[in-house]
């Protein structure tokens, strides 16, 4: 079969609207209900966090734009080509998103896809301007041509990669809740001293005997140590960039948090000449720009300047360390130094105390493995979801690939 039956279609034909956001700033409110929503809070659906911009409700009445469920919004300055499907979020736009309603007879996750695709990558290539800041203006939007089969092709394309999309969402709110079920257990037992006494009961709140240390009150017979009294800490050199390769000579390289997507490693590079390496098991995160994201490396890595690795003494400590190191995460970000990028240094990280009982650790752990490994576990599931939808996506929208059932 073919796709000449399929028409080519300039985007601002099946569009009932199509506009940006505030070219200004709007007045700022702490406490205020609604978001400031520019491109980069673009992923899929819109991202909002505790550093996303608020305003009030005058400001929200005044700046408004005229969206609903037939709403896609595109990142059309700096970061070009973030798409995210309108959710019915109490939002105002700044000028680096673009909004458009699709018309009623169109399927509007077949437009979302296409704008996901390659055809609409190339087009942004070919035509957005700027040199520091790139930008695509409004007029380019109108104008971007695609192919646009009938209606009943158009939502089998849609429900195809939904399908995908939607498993991957999944295994996203499953993995979230792991992680928060993971979190609890160890403030509950290790900040809160509420683990289970002998009888199964909370010991702090059924009075559990404490004694004074130098973090305070702690569990009778509980020890404090340092992180580098219970594991290895290494931070990161890069290596000559010369070494640098994309043909897999040498080790994977390791250069920040942006090497790592969930639970896994996704290293853009290698290195012929490694400086510092982690081994497989070793917790490994930034330290540099972006802190945090903490993973465990499920091979050895070549570690650059912005990550580093720590490696239990004895493995029973790993989980403990890694949610230890989680905790305290916000604590260092907040004392991380440099001008220009946070920086850790090595005695942020092996200074951190930490307050525990060898039996209490060992249960913790074998609660806590089981979950992170489900997580490992859905976001590898969730990788390879993800390759199958970027191999679909393409012969998809382009007709190469024709459903018919």
């Amino acid at each position: 079969m073919s796709c000449s039956d399929w028409k080519t279609v300039k985007l601002e034909e099946v569009v009932d609207i199509l506009g940006d956001g505030l070219h200004g700033t709007p007045k700022y409110s702490d406490d205020g209900e609604y978001y400031f929503i520019n491109g980069n809070n673009l992923d899929g659906k819109i991202i909002v966090n505790e550093k996303t911009k608020r305003v009030g409700l005058e400001q929200y009445l005044k700046y408004k734009k005229d969206l609903n469920d037939r709403t896609l919004l595109v990142s059309i300055n700096g970061t070009l080509g973030k798409v995210a499907e309108y959710g019915g979020e109490d939002i105002i736009l700044g000028k680096s998103a673009c909004y458009f309603n699709v018309k009623k007879d169109v399927n509007k996750k077949y437009i979302k896809y296409i704008l996901l695709s390659d055809i609409f990558k190339h087009y942004i290539h070919n035509y957005s301007t700027g040199t520091t800041i790139k930008n695509l203006g409004l007029k380019q939007m109108r104008k971007f041509k695609f192919p646009l089969p009938n209606i009943e092709e158009q939502e089998k394309i849609a429900n195809i990669l939904s399908s995908l999309d939607d498993k991957i969402e999944l295994n996203n709110e499953m993995n979230k809740t792991l992680e928060e079920m993971a979190q609890s257990i160890f403030k509950r037992w290790f900040i809160d001293f509420e683990f289970p006494n002998e009888d199964g009961q909370p010991y702090k709140s059924s009075g559990g005997e404490m004694v004074e240390s130098e973090l305070g009150m702690i569990p009778k017979e509980w020890e404090i140590a340092q992180i580098d009294d219970i594991s290895q800490v290494t931070m990161g050199v890069s290596p000559s960039s010369k070494t640098y390769n994309e043909d897999n000579i040498g080790l994977p390289l390791l250069n920040g948090a942006a090497d790592f997507e969930g639970k896994l490693i996704k290293p853009s590079k290698f290195t012929s000449e490694p400086k510092k390496i982690c081994k497989k098991g070793d917790m490994v995160f930034g330290v540099r720009a972006t802190i945090g994201n903490i993973v465990f490396a499920d091979k050895e890595y070549a570690l650059g300047r912005g990550v580093a690795s720590v490696e239990p003494n004895d493995k029973v400590f790993r989980e403990f360390i890694y949610y230890s190191l989680d905790n305290s995460m916000e604590n260092l970000i907040n004392n991380a130094s440099g001008s220009v990028f946070l920086n850790l240094k090595k005695a942020d990280i092996t200074d951190l105390k930490v307050c525990y009982s060898d039996e209490i650790v060992k249960k913790f752990n074998n609660i806590s493995r089981v979950l992170i490994d489900k997580i490992v576990e859905n976001d590898m599931e969730s990788e390879l979801l993800k390759q199958q939808r970027d191999i679909l996506l393409p012969k998809l929208v382009s007709g190469e690939i024709r459903i018919t059932n």
